[in-house]
């Protein structure tokens, strides 16, 4: 990073009067390695499907995503942030994503997406999932080789509050009918992220594996490993305020809330038929 800085503020002086900077002025530099970045006023959509079809030919596919987010007044105020940290003692090099810490909940997402089936030579649309103003509030991913097998192992933390998730049959843009969600909050059972995996306590992985049957794509949580923590998975907590079914000419049905104040993954293993 220092050698990169420096021939930055040699190119930024005069070409024809360039001088080596001295230790003095070397010292006085602050900074980090890695890459921060913003996704200020970001907002994407399209036709793409992407599908999963089971060996019976039944299929399941979702569509037509759509995201934006809303923002601060000061761009690049709180971006997210990318570097690449030494692992634990004797594990590779960890890419560390870490999420905006967001302490205003200013960082608004809107997200919607169409999803159906098809069997029997049937498909049929059932509907779309809207989510409306996701806030995350930091947490973060994390990337590297796994201890065991090829893939790729990853860290996952999430502090995160929806106000409203519905699941509307009639299409996002028809609310009439729905099962809407409202007042998610994730996070951990302290109060802070959730850690869900991480790559040396608690690897999560993305694989193929081979059995007799051919490879198949294998998405995994691994053991608590003492070795680098604790040897406990970590705890989360998921409230949701209010659960709520509505629908053309009906009154609307309310669940109330529900809560759960303590979860814990202690290992995941999903395999998927070839």
């Amino acid at each position: 990073m220092r050698r990169a800085l420096l021939g930055l503020l040699m190119v930024m002086s005069s070409a024809g009067a360039m001088e080596p900077l001295s230790d003095s002025a070397l010292s006085a530099v602050r900074g980090r390695d890695g890459v921060s970045f913003d996704l200020n006023g970001f907002a994407m959509s399209g036709d793409a499907r992407v599908s999963y079809t089971a060996p019976n030919g039944a299929s399941l596919y979702v569509e037509k995503f759509s995201a934006s987010r809303s923002d601060s007044l000061l761009p690049f105020s709180d971006p997210f942030r990318l570097d690449i940290v030494p692992g634990a003692s004797g594990l590779a090099d960890v890419i560390n994503i870490a999420f905006p810490l967001n302490a205003n909940a200013e960082q608004r997402w809107q997200m919607a997406y169409d999803w159906g089936v098809g069997a029997n030579g049937v498909v049929r649309e059932q509907g779309s999932v809207v989510v409306k103003d996701l806030v995350l509030t930091g947490g973060g991913l994390q990337f590297t080789t796994p201890q065991v097998n090829d893939g790729i192992a990853f860290g996952a933390a999430l502090k995160m509050d929806i106000a409203q998730l519905s699941f509307q049959p009639r299409g996002r843009d028809d609310a009439t009918e729905a099962m809407v969600l409202s007042g998610i909050h994730l996070g951990g059972a302290d109060g802070g992220a959730w850690q869900i995996a991480n790559v040396a306590s608690q690897p999560a992985v993305i694989n193929a594996l081979n059995d007799e049957s051919g490879p198949r794509l294998h998405i995994g949580i691994d053991w608590p490993d003492a070795r680098y923590g604790s040897g406990q998975a970590p705890a989360g907590s998921i409230v949701v305020d209010n659960i709520s079914f509505v629908s053309p000419g009906q009154p609307t049905v309310d669940l109330g809330s529900s809560r759960i104040g303590s979860i814990q993954i202690q290992y995941l293993d999903i395999k998927f038929k070839q």
